[in-house]
């Protein structure tokens, strides 16, 4: 357990705090610029992470937003500072999010006949369309495509022979996974994941920079090539706006569009 020293004094610092100091230290944020944020006093977030003062429940979930904490990780300071979580997360096929499930589904239908797929924070695949249920077919060939399917391990396995532009994609999705992280932060589960893909055979070590620069232009399709087609594709994520459940705030909607006339005129089904 990591601790301070007070004067002759040795303190140790509770768990919520050292959760206030992780995040405060991801949002490159110093102790007065959270308090100026929280409308607190400096003093109050250096007790609070010293371990010196006990928040409330209230005074975790202020600091939690101030920072922009993922409501997940909000759980998990509640809980560290001794108080229940306050968010849910509800499965996507309970009754309650009948109205979310059908919002995807028109999100889904709509995009035909181009590719749109439902993502979790994992990059694992959710749902998809009809165009995307058969683009990934065509990809795979009866690969195994997992249970669930998994757009970072799809990528950087079985799709990865059909990317003609994989060395520019490859790293890009690489840094695609570090952006879109809930709340800007990998998870460990994300972390891991990227550790097992980067550790595959020709990788290059570069790619294990999320900051490392691929190209200056403004968008990077994917290209995909097999039998002799070609189709090259960008694409536009949709997340939940104002979420206050767990499942909400991860969810998220990729839609293919196409970027050459090729993949325009293609019709997947």
């Amino acid at each position: 357990m990591a601790s301070t020293r007070i004067g002759a004094s040795r303190i140790e610092l509770s768990p919520v705090g050292e959760l206030l100091a992780h995040w405060r230290r991801e949002r490159r944020m110093s102790q007065l610029g959270l308090s100026t944020e929280a409308g607190v006093t400096p003093r109050h977030v250096s007790f609070v992470e010293s371990g010196r003062s006990h928040p409330s429940s209230e005074m975790v979930l202020t600091l939690a937003r101030a920072l922009d904490v993922p409501l997940r990780e909000r759980n998990q300071m509640l809980l560290a500072a001794g108080y229940a979580p306050l968010y849910r997360e509800t499965g996507l096929d309970e009754a309650s999010m009948s109205r979310v499930r059908a919002a995807l589904d028109r999100l889904l239908a709509h995009h035909e006949p181009y590719p749109a797929v439902v993502m979790d924070r994992h990059w694992d695949v959710l749902r998809t369309n009809d165009a995307a249920a058969a683009m990934f077919a065509w990809l795979l060939d009866g690969a195994d495509a997992g249970d669930p399917p998994n757009v970072v391990r799809l990528m950087f396995g079985p799709v990865r022979p059909h990317v003609a532009n994989w060395k520019e994609t490859g790293q890009a999705l690489v840094q695609r996974v570090h952006r879109e992280a809930v709340g800007g932060v990998p998870d460990a589960q994300t972390a891991r994941l990227l550790d097992e893909v980067l550790a595959l055979p020709g990788i290059p070590d570069a790619w294990r920079r999320p900051d490392f620069v691929t190209t200056p232009l403004p968008l990077l399709p994917v290209a995909l090539a097999k039998d002799g087609i070609e189709l090259r594709y960008f694409s536009l994520i949709t997340t939940v706006g104002t979420p206050q459940d767990v499942t909400l705030q991860e969810l998220r909607v990729e839609s293919f569009f196409p970027a050459d006339g090729a993949a325009e005129a293609h019709r997947w089904s």
